[in-house]
Order: structure tokens, then C-alpha cells, then sequence
């Protein structure tokens, strides 16, 4: 009778778990470190954050490793520290991979996320060749938004992408969403390409004027590729 009694509630709070939980695949974020490191997605559970991760080798004998001391990074600067990683062994101990090209995939979990967090920077502390990914945005209708601003420019659809970049910053102005660096980037990087430097010119001077986090990086990306108003 018991078992009977208790089956229902036990069924409700799996319910009520699956309900909580969200995935977030191939999140954006404004900028990252290492070239061919991935974030194959973000899952958001009650108990606890899951960053499934990737990254490509690229060169004969190479390694990789992660450092115990990794961090998301709230928008109010507070850090939540990794609770632990699988797939992948912990500085000074490393990965040797066989070939290159070959893939590295590993999870790194976290504290349940803060609620109400829409973005987060997640950031490996380290002495040398550290990892890190800016503004990683964790609203899936805005990173649903994102995808297709540049699935437009990668079908090489210019005006419509930089026409979508723009309508989105618009709309996410001063709402401190994560994606500032990325719009910015993206709609100056677009409107100089394609030969409109006024635009390119308004949008750098907005960015360097906006105050955002990691505003001094985002602003050294753009130079070290020629792009200056």
C-alpha cells in the first residue's frame, strides 16, 4: 500500500525535475581563446550546470589539460567554481592526443545556476594558455535569434545579417544580456566589410562608449584585425 501511496509523488518530482531542466545547444558567446574549443552545450538542471565541451587537436603532439581553478563568472562579477570534470585530466596531468585532428570531449559541472542568469563568462585561472569563453549566452530565444543573424551572413546574405544583427541589439540595448560584445563585433566586422564605414563608425564608437564587461577586450579584438574608427 505504501509503495502505491508514494509512486504518484515520486513520479510528479521526476516530472517536476525533467520540467526544470534545460539544454542549451552550441550557446554563443562574444569571444573565446583557443580556436578549435567548443562548447557542445549547456545543460541547466536544479542540482547543477553541465558544460559539454570539445576541442580539436591541431598539431602533431599536442596535449591538453584543465586547471582545477575554473569559473563561471556572473554579470555581477561573483564566481561559482567547478565542482568537478570528467573526460579530461587536471593540470599538470594531460591528455597526449595521437593524431592531429583528433577531438577531446569532457564535461565540466558547476553549482546550479543563479536564477533568473541569462549569460555567464566561463573562464579557466591559470598560469599559461588558459581557457576562457565571454558572455556565453543562456537564453535559448535569443541565441535562436543569434543563430540565424549568422546563418544569413555564412549564406553570404550581408544586409539581411548586418539588418539582423542590428534589430537585435537594438531590442537588447541596456538590458545587459551577455550578447553586447558579440552584436557589436559582429554588426562592425559586417558593415566594414561590405563597405559601409559609417555604419562600421557608429557602432565602434557605441561599443567603445557602452561601459559592457570586458569591454577593453572586446575593443583589442577588433584592432589586432585592422578594424579602427
Amino acid at each position: 500500500m505504501n509503495r502505491k501511496i508514494l509512486l504518484p509523488g515520486i513520479l510528479l518530482i521526476f516530472i517536476q525535475a525533467v520540467l526544470n531542466a534545460q539544454t542549451i545547444v552550441s550557446p554563443n558567446y562574444s569571444l573565446k581563446s583557443h580556436e578549435t574549443l567548443r562548447i557542445i552545450k549547456v545543460e541547466l538542471r536544479p542540482e547543477a550546470v553541465f558544460f559539454h565541451m570539445s576541442i580539436e587537436n591541431r598539431i602533431e603532439g599536442g596535449s591538453f589539460c584543465a586547471d582545477k581553478n575554473i569559473s563561471l563568472i556572473y554579470p555581477d562579477g561573483k564566481k561559482s567554481r567547478l565542482v568537478s570534470s570528467s573526460g579530461i585530466p587536471v593540470c599538470p596531468d594531460t591528455y597526449k592526443f595521437r593524431f592531429a585532428g583528433e577531438k577531446l570531449e569532457f564535461v565540466l559541472t558547476f553549482p546550479a545556476l543563479r536564477e533568473g542568469t541569462k549569460w555567464v563568462d566561463l573562464v579557466e585561472e591559470c598560469n599559461d594558455n588558459c581557457f576562457s569563453f565571454y558572455g556565453v549566452t543562456l537564453d535559448a530565444e535569443l541565441n535562436e535569434r543569434i543563430d540565424g543573424a549568422f546563418s544569413l551572413a555564412e549564406n553570404e546574405q550581408v544586409p539581411l545579417a548586418l539588418a539582423s544583427f542590428l534589430s537585435i541589439a537594438q531590442e537588447v540595448e541596456g538590458r545587459n544580456t551577455g550578447t553586447e560584445g558579440l552584436l557589436y563585433i559582429n554588426i562592425i566586422r559586417l558593415a566594414s566589410g561590405n563597405g559601409d564605414h559609417k555604419k562600421a563608425e557608429e557602432w565602434y564608437r557605441k561599443l567603445r562608449l557602452s561601459g559592457i564587461s570586458r569591454l577593453a577586450t572586446y575593443m583589442k579584438f577588433l584592432n589586432d584585425q585592422g578594424i579602427r574608427y
